[in-house]
């Protein structure tokens, strides 16, 4: 690169330096260690400037100047961190030997690249997993994620772009790497910006490079890697990870090939409709954040990952109910294993850190009272019948050998730095320890030299002193100069004070320097055999923490179930769905909530369900999918009692939104979602429908949503339930056979219209449109000439060609003989034409 800046002369060597590192990373912003600073230079430190906010400044060298904008090492996570959230990849350079030592210009080498994918530095992760994911096409789509910091990697073939974009929503990775193919299409990418706030960077997709990597990562090609799209992008997603972590990934251990079609299937608008992950509304509450009582990172990442994919195998299902269960009905135990896992660190990453030779001494101490916790875990969990709790107990004793050797040879409290000294313990390495004794001896000489000196020279202020600059020194104040003996050798002379040296004062700090010196080597030396040494207990440690995420899973349902009152749902064979008392889990949190019955079943499988606005049909829609939701999960529901089938599907249209961006309107949004329905909903789906067709004029909107109803009762034969303003639709339950009228009761009353959010049997009375209105603070003159023109509309309907459409709607043609079908039509025409019955006599 050409560094930009003023002048004619060559670069000096500082930047010459820096522009041979900054051409090794072309697509990152490097930060350049100079001394306490990173530095960046010319165009990049404009850059660096303008993202962050930072001064710049120029730096002069010779005949050279060049902008110059920096940001201390000390703080360098937080600034990384926003330029990682404003798309930009990072690389650092560090200093590479000590400044004291080097000969000429310090050494430095780029020792980290940072992309919001691929972190794993404890100070920038989030205790959410942080996913690199990667995408092709071949046979379908192949989708790979990869978590560097816990070594997880998985991937899936999908056959249809929406199913991508389902499972994309699902896992919200922080960064993807699209293939060539992809990144061409401007349409993908504008769908991609659209839907993923995420960066989208370029990776390795050639077919035969993609077996290499993953030949070289797992020693031959994972099973399940059977297509070209899915080997492509997992070969992607490693080869890009391989290079931001400088080396190999031997944390990265297995492929998981997963199937979405075995769990519940949740496309993103269930997901963000029923607000798992993310609210709708600023402030709001998610589901997640709602079931959340877990006292550790791996757990929350569990549970979260539980909530992806809800289980659709009721034997599956099973042993997470037993297990929660048993720690909703024992508060004692629920409180002893919450306790203890509080203390837990996180131990899925911990053994990642043990793996790739970058745990710390504070690292290896969290391992090892993370391992003190599990034998009390154990003890506490013995002899508990439940199948999931007893494989916690069985999956914790490989941690007992390496909490011995961490106890027995680092210090309870270790420096942060690895190559600083003070990590280990006295008596661990012989050879340590002499170095350590030396130091000792010659400080225990330097510090008892002050009382001998004062002695000798009769200068009762005389002291010896250190610094960085001069080492070892006689300090003696202006009073007593003249007392200074003549083997001291003057070193500084201060304002009321001198400072000076002696050969056998100096011969001892070297000595001690040496001591000190080698001590530092040695430990280091010991520290990182002792670190490798215990890189064989990765695997065990990684176990071990998903053992214990599963257990802090349970408790938090547990702690849910016991603080909200959730029941343990039971599983139906015949297709039921009984709900009494339900309530929505989070919903409930933030008011006063009135529980309600809901039951459904093959004979009765279609709930048309009416009432006013602001009256809680949507609320009564949403709680009966979370509680299937929550269910599949393995957890406790709101509700006094609850029975259900499995749904291999959940679909929902709630809510109205454009799609300014792709240019649908609402109505185009609303028939698209409803397309989707239709043509995906099955016996064994939940669909969930909030006034279809109000888009679009009424007798279009009435007619599609008419039809749809009766498409979901006939051939989706899904459990449906579809909440409506229009009254029509409630004439269904009588033709047909599997619907039922529900509604939501309301009264208007002296005061006004009062809500009772109570889910009651038949159609509702009215609508009470200029009720909801008039609370909602609609001027009087305009409803009072509402319910003038309200008046007229009723009393001319019957007339029009409105109720004309009602009649055909209602009709069930094959059973109509051609008489009745014939007379029929003459009152209809006659009808459209405003003639009155008696006109139809005379005539």
């Amino acid at each position: 690169m050409a560094l930009k800046g003023e002048g004619t002369g060559p670069l000096p060597p500082l930047l010459s330096q820096y522009v041979e590192l900054v051409e090794q990373v072309p697509d990152y912003l490097l930060l350049f260690q100079v001394g306490d600073f990173y530095e960046c230079f010319g165009e990049d430190a404009e850059r660096l400037a303008r993202l962050l906010g930072l001064v710049l400044t120029r730096k002069p060298a010779k005949d050279f100047i060049t902008p110059m904008a920096g940001l201390p090492v000390r703080s360098a996570d937080r600034h990384i961190e926003r330029l990682l959230k404003l798309g930009v990849r990072v690389a650092v350079a560090d200093q590479v030997e000590n400044p004291a030592e080097a000969q000429g210009l310090v050494r430095r080498e780029v020792t980290q690249l940072i992309t919001p994918g691929t972190v794993t530095d404890e100070a920038l992760l989030q205790a959410d997993a942080t996913y690199l994911a990667a995408v092709a096409t071949g046979d379908g789509y192949g989708l790979a994620l990869l978590d560097v910091s816990t070594g997880e990697c998985r991937g899936a073939r999908l056959y249809a772009k929406s199913s991508l974009f389902d499972e994309l929503q699902r896992y919200r990775p922080a960064e993807v790497l699209l293939a060539p193919e992809l990144r061409a299409n401007e349409a993908v990418q504008q769908s991609f910006a659209s839907r993923f706030p995420t960066m989208l960077s370029e990776g390795a997709f050639d077919p035969d490079s993609a077996r290499e990597v993953l030949e070289a990562q797992f020693g031959t090609l994972p099973a399940g890697l059977d297509g070209e799209a899915l080997t492509r992008a997992t070969g992607a997603v490693l080869a890009y990870a391989r290079e931001t972590q400088r080396g190999t990934l031997p944390q990265v251990t297995t492929f998981v090939r997963y199937d979405p079609g075995a769990f519940m299937q949740l496309d993103e608008v269930t997901l963000s409709t029923l607000e798992v992950f993310e609210p709708r509304m600023p402030g709001g509450r998610t589901l997640f954040e709602t079931l959340d009582q877990s006292r550790s990172a791996p757990g929350r990442r569990l549970l979260k990952a539980w909530l992806r994919h809800p289980l659709l195998d009721v034997s599956l299902i099973t042993p997470r109910l037993e297990a929660v269960e048993a720690l909703t009905r024992d508060a004692v135990l629920r409180s002893e294993v919450r306790k203890a896992l509080h203390k837990l660190h996180d131990l899925e990453r911990l053994a990642t850190r043990l793996a790739t030779g970058r745990a710390n001494a504070r690292d290896l101490i969290a391992l090892a009272r993370s391992a003190a916790l599990v034998p009390t875990l154990q003890q506490r969990l013995a002899g508990r019948p439940e199948r999931a709790l007893q494989a916690i107990v069985q999956r914790g004793d490989e941690l007992a050998e390496l909490r011995t050797l961490i106890d027995a040879s680092l210090i309870e409290d270790p420096p942060l730095k690895v190559t600083e000294g003070g990590l280990l313990r006295d008596g661990f390495d012989g050879e340590l320890d002499r170095h350590r004794q030396a130091a000792e001896q010659g400080r225990t000489w330097i510090a008892a030299l002050e009382g001998d000196e004062r002695e000798a020279s009769g200068i009762p202020s005389l002291k010896v002193g250190f610094n960085q600059v001069f080492g070892y020194y006689f300090e003696v104040t202006r009073p007593y100069f003249g007392r200074v003996p003549a083997s001291y050798r003057p070193l500084q002379t201060l304002k009321d004070r001198q400072r000076y040296t002696r050969e056998d004062l100096r011969e001892r700090e070297r000595a001690v320097l040496r001591a000190e010196e080698a001590a530092r080597r040695r430990e280091y030396e010991v520290f990182d055999a002792l670190r490798k040494d215990l890189a064989e207990y990765a695997q065990s440690v990684r176990e071990a923490g998903q053992a214990l995420a599963e257990l802090d899973a349970y408790a938090a349902l547990a702690e849910v179930a016991a603080e909200r009152h959730h029941c343990r749902p039971r599983f139906g064979d015949a297709g039921s769905l009984e709900l009494r008392a339900a309530r929505h889990p989070v919903v409930e949190r933030y008011q006063n909530f009135i529980p309600n019955d809901a039951q459904l079943d093959p004979e009765a499988r279609l709930v048309v369900l009416t009432g006013p606005n602001m009256s809680g049909k949507s609320t009564y829609l949403r709680q009966i999918a979370v509680t299937a939701l929550m269910a599949q999960i393995g957890s406790f529901v709101a509700a006094e009692e609850v029975t259900l089938p499995v749904f291999e599907h959940i679909y929902t249209r709630i809510g109205a939104s454009d799609d300014i961006a792709g240019g649908r309107s609402t109505f185009m949004v609303e028939m698209s979602e409803l397309a989707r329905i239709l043509h995906s909903a099955g016996p064994s789906s939940l669909v969930l429908l909030d006034e279809i067709g109000r888009g679009t004029s009424t007798f279009d909107g009435l007619a599609l949503a008419w039809a749809a109803t009766e498409y979901l009762h006939d051939v989706s034969r899904a459990t449906t339930l579809f909440a409506t303003h229009y009254f029509e639709l409630t004439d269904l339950a009588s033709r047909l056979p599997a619907a039922r009228n529900l509604h939501v009761a309301a009264r208007e009353e002296a005061d006004g219209l009062v809500f009772y959010h109570q889910v009651l049997p038949g159609p509702a009375s009215k609508a009470y449109g200029l009720e909801v209105a008039k609370l909602a603070g609609v001027p009087a003159t305009v409803l009072t000439r509402a319910r003038a023109v309200l008046a007229g509309l009723e009393a001319e309907r019957s007339g029009t060609a409105e109720g004309v459409l009602e009649r055909l709607l209602a009709l069930d043609p094959s059973r109509l003989t051609p008489l009745e079908a014939l007379k029929l039509l003459h009152e209809l025409r006659a009808e459209a034409h405003g003639v009155t019955g008696a006109e139809r006599v005379d005539a």
